[in-house]
């Protein structure tokens, strides 16, 4: 298997799981190679050592910018760059191979359904706004692996919960002080997955031959921001009903507040039941009881 964003909440954690079951993982990182089990790369020059992706069983491509800052011109520039180059330089390398993975997973965001008010699932068109824009380009720049013959597995990320990191981690100080809330209106979609189930997910569509294509990392209930700002509350053992208005999130976050935290979607992970994924944390309150 090889890697890209190895260090990050889902990478560091998918390595883990993957090494504790026998698997030999490779990281791509951004300096010389220091070991066997690294390969270097450089998505904005373009370069990678694409002999030693020969003969793996799959390559995981999880490396972007996060969206986590305030969406200034350049920042947003570096969040797209990030995601198309990555992703246009794996997906030719790969392409390239003697001997091709069977499947390439790249990473995407439920952003790409911009903000519903009905559910969807991955049969549903992208929706507008900076971050729609940001996941159509990505995932466009897979169609070289595609052509040769590589089954492409487009992994659509919601909220993921996870003490390590995140935005549960960005969330957890304010809420254990009691002073957490609703945000906005609180009826925006929030569709959220624990982490043990996306490294689940990840598993799960690298093994099944069937699955291509896009696929929702979501848990089977999203539920509206109000909702989850309570059941949060509950977990922690604390009052969550401290609102922070919209127009607050305007003024401190600009056009990434307005699309991550006022706006949403109820994402359906209609691929991974038809396959017969199993969630170890299906319900809110089942993934948040951990924190307790």
């Amino acid at each position: 298997m090889a890697l890209s964003g190895g260090s990050g909440l889902v990478g560091s954690a998918l390595a883990s799981f993957w090494r504790a079951r026998g698997h030999v993982v490779l990281r791509l990182v951004r300096h010389a190679a220091r070991s066997v089990d690294e390969v270097a790369w450089d998505p904005r020059a373009g370069t990678i050592e694409g002999a030693k992706l020969e003969g793996l069983d799959a390559v995981v491509h999880l490396a972007g910018e996060t969206i986590a800052a305030r969406w200034t011109a350049s920042r947003r520039a570096a969040i797209l760059r990030s995601r198309v180059e990555g992703t246009r330089l794996l997906a030719r390398t790969l392409a390239s191979l003697a001997a091709k993975p069977s499947v390439f997973v790249s990473a995407s965001a439920v952003g790409f359904y911009g903000t519903r008010a009905e559910p969807v699932d991955e049969t549903s068109p992208p929706g507008t706004g900076f971050l729609a824009d940001v996941a159509r380009a990505w995932e466009a720049e897979t169609a070289p692996a595609a052509t040769a013959g590589i089954r492409i597995v487009v992994t659509r990320f919601g909220v993921i919960l996870a003490r390590e990191g995140g935005a549960l981690a960005k969330m957890l100080p304010a809420f254990r002080l009691g002073l957490g809330g609703p945000i906005g209106s609180g009826r925006q979609g929030f569709s959220w997955v624990a982490l043990d189930d996306v490294v689940s997910a990840i598993d799960h569509v690298v093994g099944d031959a069937t699955i291509a294509g896009p696929v929702n990392v979501v848990a089977p209930e999203p539920v509206t921001q109000r909702a989850f700002a309570s059941a949060l509350g509950r977990a922690l053992r604390r009052p969550a009903k401290l609102p922070l208005p919209a127009l607050a999130v305007r003024l401190l976050f600009g056009q990434m507040g307005e699309e991550t935290l006022l706006g949403g979607s109820f994402v359906r992970p209609a691929v991974l039941l038809r396959s017969g994924f199993r969630w170890r944390a299906p319900r809110l309150d089942d993934a948040l009881a951990e924190l307790r």
